[in-house]
């Protein structure tokens, strides 16, 4: 990577940020900082890279867009001349950064916009990922993401969407939307919806990218704290999650050895700051049981204790599917298939594969297959298919 593609990657949601304050506009916003990573790609190679990358950038990106804006200003464009209007004759500073991030964040994530536009919106403003980029990560076509993108956008400029950290009684909702964002995007970097490959390394690390900088921007909400503990922990398996051949490893066949001993140190100290605090929540607590499946021995009956507790913040089916595997662990494979069948899951494949698991330890195999084939029929990831093939192939019979 080079110093330029360095300092895009680390600063570019800053300076669109700042700018975004500036100009009261995200194209133009946007636009700005493009034009100013392009001067730099020509003179840095040359001149070396300013002692402070990010106020070099925000500066020429606020002067360029000023240059632009009047340009366009004087062919009577209404657009141009409301953007500078709204820019101020004091240069942007730098102080107010971490604000303007925060207040960039949740305005991508307003509930005004659709889930997959405040994913689009986040990456591409927060993360700096190119239109083609977040298309290929969604499999989409990229005609399709920058529709998505232009839409989100014009959705915020027309319906005067605020530019602004919620008020403190709206907080903890808009950021419940923020935090369920980045893990979203997290979750489909990790087990891809789709494609030849199990994760997205890109996106995963994406993710844990924007949840280190809310927890730098909003170090008091334990939250925020838990997301981060809980992406760091489960990212800590990348390695052994396949083998040689790049097939899925479950994590109770996993070599230890090649889980990531820096996140894991990382995420258990994480997951004990948030108890000290005291006030736990959903994120915090599945952060807590991929703690335990750190230590030497699995305590099982500590993790359907947390499963417990995690059902009452978030009652749903999934959370039941996964105490039910670790009731499996505890109470045996009949109690935990109760469990299963009772759920309304149909339409997810891990509940027809995990019901597989279970009823092949129970030796009903013909059973097993059909939930396997179910199973099959509900993923269209490459790696998750062949692990489920290779599973129903080594049923007896």
């Amino acid at each position: 990577m080079t110093g330029v593609e360095q300092v895009f990657r680390e600063e570019y949601g800053r300076a669109v940020a700042v700018l975004v304050r500036y100009f009261g506009d995200i194209d133009v916003a946007e636009e700005a900082v493009q034009d100013a990573f392009a001067v730099a790609v020509r003179k840095w190679p040359q001149d070396g890279i300013p002692p402070s990358p990010a106020g070099w950038i925000i500066t020429t990106a606020r002067n360029r867009g000023i240059d632009r804006l009047r340009r366009e200003s004087a062919r009577e464009e209404k657009h141009a001349q409301a953007a500078l209007l709204h820019a101020t004759d004091e240069p942007p500073e730098e102080g107010p950064v971490r604000d303007d991030r925060l207040r960039l964040i949740f305005t991508c994530c307003h509930p005004a916009l659709a889930m997959s536009a405040q994913v689009a919106l986040t990456l591409r403003l927060l993360g700096g990922l190119s239109t083609a980029e977040i298309a290929r990560a969604f499999l989409l076509p990229e005609p399709t993401m920058a529709q998505r993108l232009v839409r989100a956008k014009g959705k915020i400029r027309d319906a005067g969407i605020p530019y602004r950290v919620p008020r403190e009684p709206d907080l903890p909702d808009r950021l419940r939307a923020v935090l369920a964002v980045v893990y979203l995007i997290f979750n489909e970097g990790y087990t891809a919806s789709s494609g030849d490959r199990l994760t997205r390394e890109s996106l995963c690390a994406e993710a844990i990218r924007l949840g280190r900088l809310l927890a730098e921007l909003m170090p008091d909400e334990p939250e925020v704290m838990g997301l981060l503990a809980l992406m760091l922990l489960v990212e800590s398996r990348g390695a052994a999650r396949t083998d040689a051949r790049g097939e899925l490893v479950l994590l109770a066949d996993q070599d230890r050895a090649l889980w990531d001993a820096r996140l894991v140190a990382e995420g258990r100290e994480l997951v004990r700051r948030c108890l000290r605090r005291g006030a736990p929540g959903p994120y915090q607590v599945q952060a807590a049981i991929n703690a335990v499946h750190t230590d030497p021995v699995t305590d099982w009956r500590q993790i359907v204790q947390l499963y417990d507790q995690l059902m009452t913040f978030t009652p749903t089916p999934i959370v039941a599917l996964n105490r039910a595997v670790a009731v499996a662990e505890v109470d045996g494979p009949a109690a935990a298939l109760e469990l299963v069948d009772g759920l309304d899951l149909d339409r997810f494949h891990l509940f027809h594969a995990i019901r597989a698991d279970l009823l092949r330890r129970l030796g009903r195999d013909t059973e097993a297959a059909q939930a396997y084939d179910a199973a099959l029929a509900r993923t269209e990831n490459a790696a998750e298919q062949a692990f489920l093939r290779r599973r129903r192939a080594e049923l007896p019979g």
